[in-house]
Formats: C-alpha cells, structure tokens, sequence
C-alpha cells in the first residue's frame, strides 16, 4: 500500500515551496487533497511526480508546481467566487474550494464530470459544483465569476469566457504560442484585460481554445 500522505508532503516540500509558493492557504489544501483520488485508477502511482498526468482524450492534470504558481499569481480570497475550467476529475476544484468561497467547474466530457462531481461529494467537498459543458463556453448561468482558471493552454481565450469575469477579476491559463508556452495571469479593468507574464509552463491546448487556421486560397 503505498504512503500517499508522505508522497503529498514530498509534493509540497520538494515540488511547490522551492518554486516560491509560500501562502499558507495554498501549501495547506494541497497538503490536505489526496490527489491520487482524483487521477484514473491506472495514474494512482503517478498522482505526485513533478510532471502533468495523463487523464486521456488529450487532457492532463496539471503538474503541482504549475498549479501552485498559478494559483500564487491568482491570490484567490475566502469571499471568491471561481470558474474552474476544465476540471478533469476533480482535483483542481477540490483545492480551489479550500481557498474560495465557491467553485463552479466545468467539463466537457459527461462522464468525466459526473465522476468528479461523485469524487467531490464523496471528500465531503459542499461548496463546489460540476458541470456538463463546452469549456471554452464556461458557465454564464453562475457568473459573473472573481476569478477563472484553466486547467491546461489556450492559444486564444474566446470573448464568451472573458466576458465571465467581473471588473476587477482575473483570470489565469498557460497561454501558447508555437511551441512556447507561459503562465499569464489577466486583470479586468473598466471592462479592458490586462495581462502579464508570470512563469513558463506546457500543457496541452484545450479543446476549444485553440486558434483557427486561417483560410488561404
């Protein structure tokens, strides 16, 4: 039987404090989420290297530095209301929940949703809720949203998403460019995005969210 709760601290000790995460909001719910729950059967083994987990169809769980740092530039408060986008099995949103007031996900594989949402429920996790849709059309129903996250690249963020966000509001993804990838973090302001650059990172461009190729005769 493997020791999941020593690999967990390991996680934190070696993988999220040395990349400057230092919130104790942050080190405490990924300490607390058992991340080996939340990757398919076959990835338990996997749950804590310092590399993104292969969930299928193309999609990853974001490896826990990434996340970490993500979440460090997004400074997410108890009284936030979150967009988590492409919640895969659940874990994002688990940790998210320890840090928001609320987390509405969003998946666009069914079964993958109501898996997450019986994974959520069955850790006790009451202020988070999982739905069956298009990603790159988010969750108008329960926005306007303080803070969005993606959980995997975007080469474009579609106007639909953006307009999600409250004045104020920022959001957060792995943004791609060819082969490079970073970290950006955007602020609304006045109704304008302002982005910056925080740290590189890779992970697959989510379905939806990537740039159409222009037409040529």
């Amino acid at each position: 039987m493997a020791d999941f709760s020593t690999r967990r601290t390991m996680m934190v000790d070696t993988q999220v404090r040395p990349s400057d995460v230092t919130k104790f909001p942050i080190i405490d719910a990924m300490l607390s989420v058992p991340r080996e729950d939340y990757v398919p059967s076959t990835q338990r083994e996997a749950a804590y290297i310092g590399d993104n987990v292969d969930l299928g169809g193309g999609r990853t769980l974001l490896e826990p530095r990434t996340f970490a740092k993500m979440l460090d530039a997004l400074n997410i408060q108890p009284t936030e209301v979150v967009l988590d986008i492409a919640c895969g099995l659940g874990y994002s949103t688990a940790v998210l929940s320890r840090l928001a007031e609320f987390v509405v996900a969003v998946e666009d594989d069914e079964t993958r949703a109501d898996e997450a949402q019986a994974l959520l429920s069955e850790h006790g996790v009451d202020n988070a809720a999982v739905i069956s849709g298009a990603l790159a059309e988010g969750a108008a129903k329960s926005g306007p949203y303080d803070v969005i996250i993606l959980e995997g690249a975007a080469e474009v963020i579609p106007d639909a998403l953006l307009s999600q966000l409250k004045d104020g509001g920022r959001i957060g993804c792995l943004m791609a460019d060819g082969r490079l990838e970073v970290a950006r973090v955007g602020q609304k302001i006045d109704g304008r995005m302002n982005w910056r650059d925080v740290f590189h990172a890779g992970a697959p461009v989510l379905h939806g969210f990537a740039r159409k190729a222009a037409f040529a005769l």
